[in-house]
């Protein structure tokens, strides 16, 4: 009879976790990709400045059609760069925000050149557990639906990840708070 409860407790807990990212509508971001909606809980409590600049440049429209121009299986997809090619990027570069977040499926991370304190507009999402790169670069928020999307990706070339016109791409990205209906 109590093993009957436990899966209707467990439905219970999933539903209210699931409501409450939902209803922070300011801290929610998603990424329209052509195979459907990405849904990303923003984490501004691990990484407020990160987190003010993405939201910043999705308000200016400035990753719509950006491209994923690194894309390594089994690793993580990296975007956010509006030339393209991995050298570019936008807004003002940030101080680290390192945290003990891990990095796992689903984590969305800045990336970075070797100065911590050179992140801008390039972000990755991670495709499985990546704990080397744990307290290295900020995690500022995670896949909370529309992972199977990310998962559709096309992916790079193996060893650098470069990927083949044409790449896949961000079509729209927006604030969830900012969308009507």
């Amino acid at each position: 009879m109590r093993l009957a409860f436990v899966p209707a407790l467990v439905a219970m807990l999933f539903a209210v976790t699931t409501t409450a990212f939902a209803a922070d509508k300011e801290n929610t971001l998603y990424i329209d990709l052509k195979d459907g909606r990405v849904v990303v809980e923003m984490r501004s409590d691990l990484a407020p400045k990160h987190v003010a600049q993405i939201k910043k440049l999705a308000r200016e429209g400035k990753y719509n059609g950006v491209a994923f121009h690194r894309v390594i299986e089994g690793f993580m997809a990296q975007t956010g760069d509006p030339e393209g090619t991995g050298m570019g990027g936008m807004g003002d570069k940030l101080p680290a925000e390192f945290s003990r977040e891990p990095h796992v499926r689903g984590t969305v991370s800045m990336a970075r050149t070797s100065d911590p304190n050179s992140a801008r507009s390039q972000f990755f999402i991670c495709f499985a557990p990546a704990p080397s790169l744990d307290g290295q670069y900020t995690v500022w928020g995670k896949v909370v639906s529309g992972m199977e999307f990310v998962d559709k990706i096309k992916r790079g070339a193996p060893g650098s990840g470069a990927v083949a016109p044409p790449p896949d791409k961000m079509i729209k990205v927006q604030v969830a708070a900012d969308v009507k209906g």
